[in-house]
């Protein structure tokens, strides 16, 4: 059981607690996809050695990504002549750059993913109340399955893209060299080296799968951060309606006098608003990267699975009809993510009016006023404070994207 002396008919505070597991339950997933790739915060504890050999992950990923977009793009400046192949390897050579721009931004800001972690760690040890742990536990497991699915089409993606495309293709034999290989997902310009002959295709070939799948471990690893935090930022706002549900007549954890109970309430809404500004400031780079990113590349996603839907190789479309889902779900999840703490915000300035405040003695009621004007101020995630993250954005990248492709299939048609 998670709780311990704590049944689920009981309203009482648990003096025991597994706050540990409930630690994890946020968390876990965000550790098992950052800490491969060298972007999960280090302890203050962390010995020299391990901080050397984070820092040798960091180099061997941005290698390795490199190892993609380099030769690829040396490719297409020397030897792709016509337009479709360009544009073809134009939307792979751009995820890669988007991936560096966003691990960078990761290894940038671990100091404020080490504070946002520890923020999600004290909230959890000081939430003692049955029903408040419930609301956070709710949200948790909501910000988990958004990570779960996240990392899906994003692996997903790879797998169709690296593996299953590359192989339900085949080999190509040229016959004028009689010479028979696997061709690459990213291909090499042969001013570096010839990468159509054995062994040297086929280290290339599993070394850009492994770099492939690294690119898309840092999406979903900054997809992951971006729904963790966001969502216990509005589970920590659904605890905080319920303190000002019982702000007049208190509760059983509420007993102090009025006095208590109202700093009780401001401090929180404090803390969650430096909570949602810290999230906020760690998603500026990475936002601002998915929404321009993402709008470009599901312009070329589209245009491949309509250049390719008559091709008699159905591996290549249904590829890119997963990578356009992928990174779709993706951008989704950053504007819906937005729209939820916009919207519980507000509703914070409303469940402080619908109380019985008329009941509050003197003019404490007054307090209330700055709690309202506080919650109906613009707290939102942007993107960079170019864009903000909503509903109505992500219907604005599609409606983009959507024209981009119009105007590439009018130019290339």
């Amino acid at each position: 059981m998670m709780y311990r002396n704590l049944t689920q008919k009981s309203n009482v505070v648990a003096s025991t607690y597994g706050y540990e597991k409930d630690i994890q339950l946020s968390i876990q997933l965000n550790r098992w996809i950052l800490k491969p790739i060298g972007v999960w915060p280090k302890s203050a504890k962390t010995s020299w050695i391990e901080k050397y050999g984070y820092m040798l992950i960091n180099v061997m990923c941005t290698s390795l990504i490199g190892f993609l977009f380099i030769p690829c793009a040396v490719y297409i400046t020397l030897e792709v002549e016509d337009t479709y192949n360009t544009l073809k390897l134009s939307g792979p050579l751009s995820f890669c750059l988007m991936a560096v721009i966003k691990y960078s931004s990761l290894i940038f800001r671990e100091n404020d993913i080490r504070r946002g972690i520890e923020y999600i760690k004290n909230d959890w040890m000081n939430t003692r109340y049955y029903e408040d742990r419930i609301i956070m536990i709710r949200n948790a497991k909501f910000g988990r399955r958004l990570v779960v699915l996240c990392a899906f089409f994003m692996y997903g993606g790879a797998v169709f893209y690296y593996l299953a495309m590359p192989f339900s293709n085949g080999k190509v034999t040229e016959s004028d060299s009689n010479l028979t290989y696997q061709p690459l997902v990213y291909p090499v310009a042969r001013v570096i080296v010839d990468a159509r002959y054995s062994p040297v295709s086929e280290i290339f070939f599993w070394v850009q799968c492994l770099s492939g799948f690294i690119a898309h471990s840092i999406t979903a690893g900054a997809c992951s951060v971006a729904a963790v935090f966001a969502m216990h930022a509005y589970g920590r706002m659904e605890v905080l309606m319920q303190w000002i549900e019982h702000l007049v007549d208190g509760r059983e954890d509420l007993r102090g006098n009025l006095d208590d109970r109202l700093s009780m309430i401001v401090q929180q809404h404090v803390r969650i608003l430096h909570f949602i500004s810290l999230t906020e400031k760690i998603l500026r780079e990475i936002s601002v990267v998915e929404i321009t990113g993402c709008t470009l590349n599901m312009c070329f996603l589209g245009y491949y699975v309509i250049t390719e839907w008559n091709n008699k190789e159905p591996a290549r479309y249904i590829t890119y009809i997963v990578l356009l889902i992928s990174l779709t779900f993706n951008i989704f999840i950053f504007c819906y993510i937005g729209e939820l703490i916009a919207e519980q915000c507000k509703k914070i300035s409303e469940i402080s009016y619908m109380i019985d405040w008329y009941r509050l003695p003197k003019r404490k009621g007054l307090a209330l006023v700055l709690i309202i004007a506080m919650s109906n101020s613009s707290v939102k995630f942007t993107a960079g404070n170019f864009f903000e993250l909503s509903l109505s954005s992500f219907g604005d990248v599609v409606k983009t994207s959507v024209a981009y492709l119009n105007m590439l299939r009018t130019l290339t048609s």
